[in-house]
Order: C-alpha cells, then sequence, then structure tokens
C-alpha cells in the first residue's frame, strides 16, 4: 500500500482527492488529512508517507515553510496550485509534480499514475534544495533547474546553460562546463519552460541562451556563434524572433 497525506483546507478539493484515491487506487491508503502546515507536518513525521498532496497555500500560510522545517524528506509530493505564478514556476523548474486547480478527476489520476510509474525512485533532495532556491531567488538572475536524466537528477543554474539541442523525444543541454547531458523531455517541452528567461528557439533543433551568444552571422537565417565555440544555424522563419529578443537583451 501507499502511505498518503493529503494536506488541503479547500472542503471541494480534499473531497475530490479522498473520493478518486478510494474508487481509482486501491493501492493508496490515506493515513491523515491535514488542513494548516501544524497537522501537517505532525502527521508526516508520525506516519512517514510515501507520498504527499499538498495544496501550496493553507488560509494565510504556504506549505514550502513546512517544508523547509522537516529534517528529511523521503517521500514524494504532488503539490495543488491554482495561481502563484511564481509557486509554479518554482515547482516546474524543480522537475516536481503539480495539479493546478480547478483540478478534475482525470487530472488527478494522471499525477497519481505518473507517480506510480516511478514508484521505486524517491524525490532527490536537491530537487528540493532548487525548489527553496527558487522561492527565494526566481526574480534575481542565479534561478536552478533540476533536470531529470536516464541516470537520475542533475542540478544546475540557468546561467550554465549555453544550448538545447533535441535528440528524438529527448534533449541534450550542453553547458559551459562542456559537458552534455541528456535530458529526458523534448525540446519544445523546454521551451516552454525557459522562454521568458531570455532562452530562444533559432531552429527546430536548437535552443539557445541569448547571454551565451557571441558572434551572429547574416544569412537566408544566419549562423550564430555561442560562448563555447559551437555554431549553431538559425532558421529562416526564427530569424525574426531571435534577432529582435537579441536586440532587447
Amino acid at each position: 500500500m501507499i502511505r498518503t497525506i493529503i494536506i488541503e483546507d479547500e472542503e471541494n478539493a480534499k473531497a475530490i482527492l479522498t473520493t478518486t484515491l478510494a474508487e481509482s487506487f486501491p493501492n493508496i491508503q490515506v493515513v491523515a488529512t491535514c488542513k494548516n502546515n501544524s497537522e501537517a507536518k505532525s502527521a508526516i513525521e508520525n506516519y512517514k508517507p510515501d507520498l504527499v498532496l499538498s495544496d501550496v497555500e493553507l488560509k494565510s500560510e504556504s506549505v514550502f515553510t513546512m517544508l523547509q522545517q522537516l529534517s528529511n524528506i523521503d517521500f514524494e509530493i504532488i503539490f495543488i496550485t491554482g495561481y502563484d505564478r511564481y509557486a509554479i514556476q518554482a515547482i516546474k523548474f524543480s522537475a516536481l509534480d503539480y495539479l493546478l486547480k480547478p483540478f478534475s478527476k482525470k487530472d488527478l489520476a494522471a499525477a497519481i499514475e505518473h507517480y506510480e510509474q516511478r514508484q521505486h525512485k524517491k524525490q532527490s533532495v536537491h530537487q528540493f534544495d532548487a525548489l527553496f532556491h527558487n522561492l527565494k531567488h526566481f526574480q534575481k538572475d542565479l534561478k536552478k533547474i533540476a533536470l531529470p536524466t536516464a541516470n537520475g537528477l542533475t542540478v544546475f543554474t540557468l546561467n550554465e546553460i549555453v544550448y538545447c539541442q533535441a535528440e528524438i523525444n529527448y534533449t541534450y543541454f550542453f553547458l559551459v562546463t562542456k559537458n552534455k547531458i541528456l535530458g529526458t523531455k523534448t525540446l519544445k517541452e523546454y521551451e516552454e519552460l525557459l522562454s521568458d528567461y531570455d532562452f530562444v528557439r533559432v531552429h527546430k533543433s536548437y535552443l539557445i541562451n541569448l547571454h551565451h551568444v557571441k558572434n551572429y552571422s547574416r544569412g537566408e537565417g544566419g549562423t550564430v556563434t555561442l560562448s563555447n565555440g559551437d555554431v549553431v544555424e538559425v532558421s529562416r522563419r526564427k530569424k525574426e524572433e531571435f534577432l529582435s529578443r537579441l536586440s532587447a537583451l
């Protein structure tokens, strides 16, 4: 059985959670439901859950405050949130799961199934380090990203990424250290995550960090020389957007 704790102060959301889990996931045992950080901290320490489903905002307090008080986070967590843009982005950058309110039973089922698919893996402490760092510094320069890879998880700051290259349904990350890391998501997914942070898609195969552009050579689309010496092609269709974004830095 998957020992599960629900942290939710909205009765309707709590009802959807408990009902869907009872009806569709007989292998999940809800050992406690909590409506505030104090109850949640005690329940986690007493029951030592495998999985926590938690709202982000509990009336006037944030669940992140409680999580930072725990001596050890050795459970998986699915966050539930509705409106805090920076909280959602911090969660995404930390490669943690979340449900966006209002969520449906189908959304919940998909999140639980995703958990079951990787049930043998524990959340990395580095993911939560990245989460807490991003919550504190998200409007500054040193944002961290937790990158799921075939072998586990790698955490680094965005300014360490020179560019990303599509590799079928995966993505290579080329770093300032000259390392090349294979991420487990598509380039389109990483584009959606990084486009607000001075990353721009210049070609169907390339997403580049504008801060690492050293030179642009004109042509039908042109080419870009990056800080690590690599040269990537700019497609004719992406040229105008790239030049506009570059000049706006």
